[in-house]
């Protein structure tokens, strides 16, 4: 028999794979459509748009997957660089470092007594010492030693996928000119705008249908943009 009384608390709990795919696909949708709709705004034929699309597919995939990369391996650079200094003030400084624990719990409101008993107790084991004082005075989490290599991996596929969509209305299985192909990229592109954006914002627990009309408006502007500047400069 279920308790009436309990409370179940929903908080967003996704992992950064997910985060990553999101960034990945969110750019993949967005910037081989304007591509697309750029060149055909230019007039150009279906063969260089799908070349040009393939081609910048690639690029993008390959930069923003080594774009995370970086970005994870400067993370987990960091905490280590960070875990040696607190070490290393640990030993040379322990009692500057006690009091750095007190004023964590102090700020909890815990007595002088309770603090006092929590210092001295987690200051015996200093593996565990380091660890509070990377978690609650720099703020810092462990990060996964493979993370960097995931990250990469994620965003990188996510945007290969994300690119295919829109380009794939300018293949030859669909139509034999630019102006048809946009006609239909947009309509596909669209639609997955509109689900990518409801589901993207929905996981993180914040109004899906505001999320995904705000996809497709991003989306729809860039487009918009890379079309009548494309018009403009090629007359």
């Amino acid at each position: 028999m279920s308790n009436p009384h309990q409370h179940n608390e929903e908080h967003f709990s996704g992992s950064e794979m997910v985060r990553d795919a999101v960034i990945g696909m969110s750019d993949g949708l967005t910037v081989p459509f304007a591509l697309a709709a750029g060149l055909t705004g230019a007039s150009q034929g279906n063969d260089i748009i799908i070349t040009a699309g393939l081609a910048e597919i690639v690029a993008g995939s390959i930069a923003m997957g080594l774009g995370g990369y970086l970005a994870g391996k400067t993370e987990i650079d960091h905490y280590a660089s960070e875990l040696r200094r607190e070490y290393l003030e640990v030993d040379l400084y322990p009692e500057k470092e006690k009091q750095e624990v007190r004023e964590v719990f102090e700020e909890y409101g815990l007595s002088k007594a309770s603090t006092e008993a929590i210092v001295n107790e987690l200051s015996q084991n200093k593996d565990k010492w380091v660890q509070f004082m990377m978690r609650y005075e720099l703020g810092l989490e462990k990060p996964d030693i493979n993370r960097a290599r995931e990250s990469a991996l994620t965003i990188g596929l996510s945007y290969i996928i994300g690119g295919i969509v829109p380009l794939s209305a300018y293949f030859p299985i669909f139509t034999d000119n630019a102006k048809d192909g946009l006609f239909y990229s947009c309509i596909i592109t669209a639609v997955c705008l509109l689900v990518f954006g409801y589901f993207k914002t929905k996981i993180i627990g914040q109004p899906p249908i505001y999320g995904a009309i705000k996809t497709l408006l991003i989306g729809a502007v860039a487009a918009f943009a890379a079309f009548g500047i494309a018009r403009l400069i090629g007359g």
